[in-house]
């Protein structure tokens, strides 16, 4: 069996020291006047967060924050696994392993943590808890920069329930390239993963018979493929050539935060005005894990690991899945209809929520947490 080893974030202050230097020193662009986010990172307020970064947030906070919660690493398959594991408060908590997308990670879910595992503080009962399990993906945060496709992260992310952990039934929740895994845990290990919860069930990929299904869902296909020519670039650019890219985010930090919050803000219920979902904390603490383990690299390797894969012969996680799956759509999501997610799941369950976006646990925490709860209490 793997050895599990324990686990704290303790960033060298040499690294922050140089992060202040990068920041002071930033070369700042020519900019569009009234830019607003019309050509990407609004300047005006990455001005704004780049001096609050400067000179009101605090790193040191935010990592003990994060340290409160057990974390660990393990090596499985030559990788390096970081993840949090906190044992729910009732007698039979089910295990739930919750995984993240990009451009965030595993703080994704940093604010539901208390929700699944003490569900009493939201007047659910005690016995509804989790064992939560959430990993940072192959490639990003303090996992190891191994960038591999969605189905390898599922074979890695499998032993560590089965093998590392001895849970040999679980239930598995996530978002974005999360809701790839899942979906790829579900097709490959049907006898380990009892059901799902996902956010989005997969897109169009070019061949699919339009003529088969129904007017809902090729209302569908068409707002997609006007999505990726208007929103979908950086998908393009990270599943062709992600090296190019990776050498200007690593090195500027105002480069990676602009890439990354342009992305919170485009796909958050956020009504105008980015801080409407997530405090500019949140923000620079989810690109601090980027920075200080120098992961954005990897990360985005990972779309050029599973475009190449999907060439090859396909994934997983473009399979129907067969195992129970629930499937809440937020507002900022791709609004699928449940034809379409009829055709690529079990659909167990089907919410269309009031309000979110693609990062809903940091978004709607409350929301997301009694959403896993009601869909999952139905396989005690």
């Amino acid at each position: 069996m793997a050895t599990i080893n324990d686990f704290n974030i303790n960033v060298q202050q040499h690294v922050l020291d140089d992060l202040n230097r990068r920041l002071e020193q930033t070369r700042w662009t020519d900019e569009p006047q009234n830019a607003d986010w019309n050509y990407g990172t609004n300047p005006a307020y990455l001005r704004e967060l780049v001096a609050y970064w400067q000179k009101k947030y605090d790193w040191r906070s935010h990592e003990k924050m994060l340290n409160q919660f057990p974390q660990f690493t393990v090596e499985i398959d030559n990788v390096n696994i970081h993840f949090l594991h906190i044992k729910g408060k009732g007698k039979h908590s089910k295990p739930l392993l919750l995984t993240h997308g990009w451009p965030d990670s595993f703080y994704r879910f940093h604010k539901v943590i208390p929700m699944l595992t003490n569900p009493s503080g939201l007047g659910r009962n005690e016995d509804e808890s989790f064992d939560l399990i959430i990993p940072s993906i192959p490639g990003f945060g303090f996992s190891s920069h191994h960038a591999v496709n969605s189905d390898v992260t599922a074979e890695i992310f499998n032993k560590l329930m089965v093998d590392a952990l001895s849970y040999n039934q679980y239930y598995v929740a996530g978002g974005d390239m999360g809701s790839m895994v899942a979906k790829s845990m579900a097709n490959q290990f049907p006898n380990h993963v009892k059901a799902i919860h996902i956010t989005d069930v997969g897109y169009p990929n070019g061949s699919e018979d339009w003529s088969t299904m129904s007017e809902a869902e090729q209302q569908f296909g068409q707002m997609i493929q006007g999505w990726f020519f208007t929103e979908g670039a950086f998908n393009m650019i990270q599943s062709t050539k992600p090296q190019s890219l990776s050498y200007g985010l690593n090195d500027s930090p105002v480069g990676l935060a602009a890439w990354i919050i342009e992305k919170f803000n485009s796909w958050s219920d956020n009504n105008g005005h980015i801080e409407n979902s997530f405090t500019k904390d949140e923000l620079i603490t989810n690109i601090m894990i980027y920075w200080v383990s120098q992961s954005i690299n990897s990360s985005i390797r990972t779309y050029a690991e599973n475009a190449r894969a999907a060439y090859m012969g396909g994934l997983q996680s473009s399979q129907k899945v067969m195992v129970p799956t629930g499937v809440s759509l937020f507002p900022k999501e791709a609004q699928f209809p449940r034809e379409w997610a009829e055709r690529m799941v079990n659909l167990a369950s089907f919410t269309k929520m009031e309000k979110g976006g693609h990062f809903a646990p940091m978004e709607v925490p409350y929301l997301y947490a009694v959403e896993l709860m009601d869909f999952f209490e139905k396989f005690d």
